[in-house]
This record gives structure tokens, C-alpha cells and sequence, in this order.
């Protein structure tokens, strides 16, 4: 019989399995002369439970990876496969379903509801699908996001961090596949980034969550198990366990 504690956890693929598969991405942007390619033949494998960072100059391509990634954009040739399932073809029906049953957001500027207060932000995704939140895993997402005492203010009565922390909540309340994070601290202070940033980290150690995450700045990166570094629409560079040292190094040679 599950205890309770048991019924909080999400549940998650098996550590190592591949959740995204992206094989030859494309992306052009216009036709002839003035078209634009934003990747030029991208292939990846993100496996559950890994944390993964994805670097670049700026127009390096890194933001249209993953909004392909994660079917908010189509690429111009190649596959992307989540949880098995291969996306690029899927209706908007049924890319509409597969997003909601496997794929979470955070996004830099909350993009929370001003109307609805933190708790009702956090479940939005569940009740616009007509579902009802896990009582006890919600109760631990405001306990471990500290939201618990939060929980009935709206995004107006709450600090820029505290709303991320809704944003982050929001996307693991339904227990994501994968979670797309776009420049999670990019518009928080920098020690409230910190605790953003640790938080993230610990979805992943705790939970087994898997992430894809578009940083510019290398404190963010660090944290991640790989990091990849994109420039003129490929990936030009791959690094594990670096510092914040190897970062900004790998970074200076990109952008001169």
C-alpha cells in the first residue's frame, strides 16, 4: 500500500532513458537573400533526470532550440521526439495534449495571471485541463518553493522571486516529462537568481526532474550536469562539471 509520501513523488521515465530526441534541425527564417538560418543542423539527446544548459552569443540560435524543442515552433527540416513521440508532425490538437501531459515552462518574466493569486496560478495548468491537483504534492511544491504561507496573494503582493517560484511550481505541478526553463534569473536580482537557481537544482536531485534550460549568464549554467554551447546555429561545443571559469572562457571565444 503507498504511504503518503510515496504518492507525492512524481512519477519520472528511468534515470538515463532519452525523454528528447532532436536529430538535423533546421530552422530558416525568409526566403533568397534576406533568409535567416537560426540552426543549420542541431541533433541532441536530453535523458531523464539531467539538467542540461544551453549557452550562445546573442542570435547564436539557442532560443529557437528550444522553443523547437519544446513544439512552440517548427522546425524547417528534421525530427524532435518527446517521450517517444515524434512532435513535428503533430496537429495542434494533439501537440496541445502532448504539451500538457509532458512539458513544463518558466519563462524570464513569470507570465503569471494578475488576477489569481499564487496557488491558483500554481494548479492553472491542471484546471484548465479539468483536473484537480494531488493534494499532498501540491502542499509539498509550496512547502519546498516556500509559497506555503504565500499561497492566497496575487503576483502584485509577491517579490519578483516569489512569483518565479509560482512559475516553477506552476510548470512541476503536473509532473513534466521535461521542463523548459528560458532565462529563469534573467530578470531577478542576484541573490535571488541564487535561490532560484538552487532551486532548480534540487527538482532535479530530488525529484528526478528533467530540464532544458537558455542562459546567458554562466552562474546559472554551472549548475547544470551538461552544458552546450551554440554559435552560428550549431552546437560548437559540449562541457561537463565546468566552472564558472570554463564558462566565461568558452563564452569570450564564441563572441570574438
Amino acid at each position: 500500500m503507498a504511504t503518503a509520501q510515496d504518492q507525492t513523488q512524481p512519477q519520472r521515465p528511468a534515470a538515463g532513458d532519452v525523454v528528447v530526441s532532436a536529430r538535423d534541425l533546421t530552422r530558416r527564417y525568409g526566403e533568397g537573400d534576406t533568409a535567416v538560418d537560426a540552426l543549420r543542423g542541431v541533433s541532441l539527446d536530453v535523458r531523464a533526470g539531467e539538467l542540461v544548459a544551453v549557452m550562445g552569443p546573442s542570435g547564436s540560435g539557442k532560443s529557437t532550440l528550444m522553443h523547437i524543442l519544446a513544439g512552440l515552433d517548427t522546425p524547417t527540416s528534421g525530427t524532435v521526439e518527446i517521450a517517444g513521440t515524434e512532435i513535428t508532425k503533430l496537429g495542434d490538437t494533439d501537440l496541445t495534449r502532448l504539451r500538457r501531459e509532458h512539458i513544463g515552462f518558466v519563462f524570464q518574466f513569470f507570465n503569471l495571471l494578475p488576477m489569481l493569486d499564487a496557488e491558483e496560478n500554481v494548479v492553472l495548468p491542471l484546471s484548465i485541463a479539468g483536473e484537480k491537483p494531488d493534494k499532498a504534492w501540491l502542499e509539498e511544491l509550496l512547502e519546498k518553493t516556500g509559497l506555503a504561507k504565500r499561497r492566497s496573494h496575487r503576483p502584485s503582493e509577491l517579490s519578483g522571486g516569489e512569483q518565479q517560484r509560482v512559475a516553477i511550481s506552476r510548470a512541476l505541478i503536473t509532473k513534466p516529462t521535461i521542463l523548459f526553463a528560458d532565462e529563469p534569473t534573467g530578470n531577478l536580482d542576484s541573490k535571488t537568481g541564487g535561490e532560484i537557481l538552487d532551486l532548480i537544482r534540487d527538482s532535479v536531485d530530488t525529484y528526478g526532474q528533467t530540464i532544458v534550460m537558455v542562459t546567458h549568464e554562466a552562474r546559472a549554467a554551472v549548475i547544470a550536469d551538461r552544458i552546450l554551447f551554440i554559435a552560428d546555429g550549431l552546437i560548437v561545443k559540449e562541457l561537463t562539471g565546468a566552472s564558472t571559469e570554463d564558462v566565461l572562457t568558452v563564452m569570450s571565444s564564441l563572441s570574438s
